[in-house]
């Protein structure tokens, strides 16, 4: 059943769903049951941590003798979440003691780095996740059972997520600190940030680092020779080179459109539109700074995105505003980070005129 609950994000409506965790969670239950009264059920009640009671529906019931498995259909609610609508299993066996052990398998990521939720090898459910089995289980019966949660699809819908770079391989992991999803969680989009900077600081230790907003600054920066140690940090600039600074790396270097680190450039670190849209006020600084006329000042503040703001200077003469962009934007990081000698560079891009433009 779909969760009727909702935030308001940037003054919309927005639905929570529930996750991978509650899923595994509510599965597990529902085959425990199954097992010891020899009957389908259509639903189970959990509770999450988020205290929000849920009822959720079972699907592919399969029952024997000493085991039984069914499925919970993830939902993601309107967070634009690669694993809605996944289907997580469990399959609950009988144990000759009072113990439950959980695994993963198909489908289920395996952890092949150490400092993450579990020990290297060992499936990647977390902490909150497994908790959730035991006390939803205990709700049915106090005996042993071994329980393995798996998703056919699993593997296949890890190659959309951040898994591989964060140590995760073979499949999705069963996350959720609190059982729900709420839509578009900033905290969430901060942390696996955290994680794949952890994970290029275990692999290739604390050289330099590369700081992209998105996939296609990815591609700008492999473009120009950086192989390894690239994190998409979406708009969460502040708080990415604040971690990386803190957790001592020699150095950052930093690529990006200009529409984004047009913002940057003038002190803006994070670069979300509903936060700040001051691109035209960067480029108008930047030119009155060179001496530009007042008449291209109010043609550029008439602009509607950044390529346009850019072609413009770059026909008045002023195709060097770019290199101004990139030098303020280095400074003010090393003001963000109170310290002028720590080694930055930003790249800004164009999509129309690339790196080198003129």
């Amino acid at each position: 059943m779909k969760l009727d609950k909702y935030v308001i994000k940037d003054g919309k409506q927005l639905r929570c769903g529930y996750t991978t965790g509650s899923c595994a969670a509510a599965a597990a239950k529902a085959a425990a049951l199954m097992l010891e009264i020899q009957k389908i059920v259509d639903y189970v009640n959990i509770d999450t941590p988020a205290g929000i009671k849920l009822k959720l529906e079972i699907n592919d019931p399969c029952i024997n003798k000493n085991s039984a498995s069914c499925s919970v259909t993830k939902d993601g609610g309107d967070d634009p979440d690669v694993t809605d609508g996944i289907k997580i299993y469990a399959k609950v066996s009988r144990r000759d003691d009072n113990k439950i052990t959980i695994d993963g398998g198909i489908g289920i990521g395996r952890i092949k780095r150490k400092g993450l939720f579990g020990e290297i090898g060992e499936a990647a459910i977390n902490p909150v996740p497994k908790e959730m089995i035991k006390k939803e289980i205990r709700k049915v019966s106090q005996k042993g059972y071994d329980v393995v949660i798996y998703a056919p699809q699993g593997e296949e819908i890890s190659k959309k997520t951040h898994n591989k770079n964060i140590g995760i391989e073979g499949g999705i992991s069963i996350i959720g600190t609190k059982g729900i999803v709420y839509p578009m969680s900033q905290e969430a989009l901060i942390k696996t940030i955290y994680m794949e900077i952890d994970a290029i600081e275990d692999q290739y230790g604390k050289d330099n680092i590369i700081l992209v907003p998105g996939n296609y600054g990815e591609k700008i920066a492999k473009s120009l020779g950086f192989k390894h140690s690239i994190v998409q940090i979406s708009n969460y600039i502040g708080d990415s080179i604040s971690y990386i600074y803190n957790k001592g790396f020699k150095s950052i270097t930093l690529i990006g459109h200009i529409g984004k680190f047009s913002k940057l450039s003038i002190g803006i670190f994070n670069t979300h539109s509903s936060v700040s849209d001051a691109r035209m006020e960067a480029f108008i600084y930047y030119l009155a700074l060179k001496g530009a006329p007042k008449s291209l000042l109010k043609r550029i503040n008439s602009c509607v995105t950044a390529e346009e703001g850019l072609n413009l200077c770059i026909y008045a003469g002023y195709k060097d505003i770019v290199q101004d962009m990139e030098r303020g934007a280095e400074q003010r990081i090393k003001r963000y980070l109170k310290d002028e000698k720590y080694p930055v560079k930003v790249i800004i891009y164009s999509m129309e005129r690339g790196v080198h433009m003129g």
